[in-house]
């Protein structure tokens, strides 16, 4: 009987091994940033590494603990604190840490609509293109990369270090619009229809300038770089991408298809060489008809 329980108990131990050896445990990787509005950049990311798993082990991605801002997130990406960032591009970042230089959102952060006060809007929609930049300020991040776009295109900026105080900063006055992407602005107003009831989506204008969104990771950590770039290209190729991209941002590209907006067309001095512009053919065609604005 002993002699019996010891060959089931060698048999189930095997079992295991061999379990073990054709499913290594899912190593992590710590991703910033996240919340609601970064979804669509981790499933994109969880995408590729399934796509590449010939390259390396499973990973699981995990949210960096700490509240940290942009700038002390690309510090620790090269302490090697964070694995992956997914953020757009300037020169400090590109020396900083390895872009895998794919844009991962097309464009579409580049396409920014303005977040209001409600009572600004028949003003707003008076004004052409360079009054809108002489008469009006613009709230933005201070460590967000399209502050210097705007601030090289003469816009008048208010700038905070925190995402959040600016929608309080916009309510009380102290500028006039806070320019969000297009895949951004609807769902933040929403999320905060409770706190800010004063502010609004202005209805007929917009910004763009090509600004690539792309995965980051540490300039050490090329193994991490190639696996991310190859399982880009592979879901590029096989329409997967796309069909991500599209299933996620279909509410915006349905509304931009039925609103005739004057967009304004910002060139992008700050964009490193060797970074192409955006492909926005997936969501937008800019009209021939679209006013360029290339000097303040």
């Amino acid at each position: 009987m002993h002699l019996l329980i010891r060959k089931f108990a060698l048999a189930f131990l095997l079992l295991c091994c061999n379990w073990t050896q054709a499913a290594p445990p899912a190593s992590t990787l710590r991703i910033f940033p996240t919340g609601p509005i970064y979804d669509y950049r981790w499933k994109l990311l969880e995408l590729v590494l399934g796509r590449t798993a010939d390259m390396g082990a499973p990973q699981q991605l995990v949210p960096y603990p700490e509240d940290v801002t942009q700038n002390r997130a690309m510090l620790l990406l090269q302490a090697g604190a964070i694995d992956v960032i997914a953020l757009g591009t300037n020169a400090e970042r590109e020396a900083m840490a390895q872009p895998i230089r794919i844009d991962i959102l097309r464009g579409i952060v580049g396409y920014r609509v303005l977040v209001i006060r409600a009572a600004d809007q028949a003003r707003i929609a008076r004004m052409d293109a360079d009054t809108l930049r002489r008469q009006l300020s613009f709230g933005l991040n201070s460590q967000w990369a399209d502050l210097p776009i705007m601030q090289a295109n003469g816009f008048t900026v208010e700038t905070s270090s925190s995402h959040e105080n600016l929608f309080g900063m916009l309510t009380a006055g102290r500028f006039d619009a806070f320019p969000r992407g297009l895949n951004e602005a609807a769902r933040e107003l929403q999320e905060r229809r409770h706190l800010y009831p004063e502010l609004a989506l202005e209805q007929g204008k917009a910004l763009y300038f090509p600004y690539p969104i792309y995965f980051w990771v540490n300039r050490k950590n090329t193994a991490l770089a190639k696996r991310i770039e190859r399982g880009l290209q592979l879901t590029l190729a096989d329409g997967t991408f796309r069909k991500l991209f599209e299933s996620y941002h279909a509410a915006e590209i349905a509304t931009l298809q039925k609103e005739r907006r004057q967009v304004i067309r910002l060139p992008n001095p700050i964009l490193p060489k060797g970074n192409a512009e955006p492909d926005t053919s997936w969501w937008w065609q800019p009209p021939r008809t679209e006013r360029r604005h290339d000097k303040p």
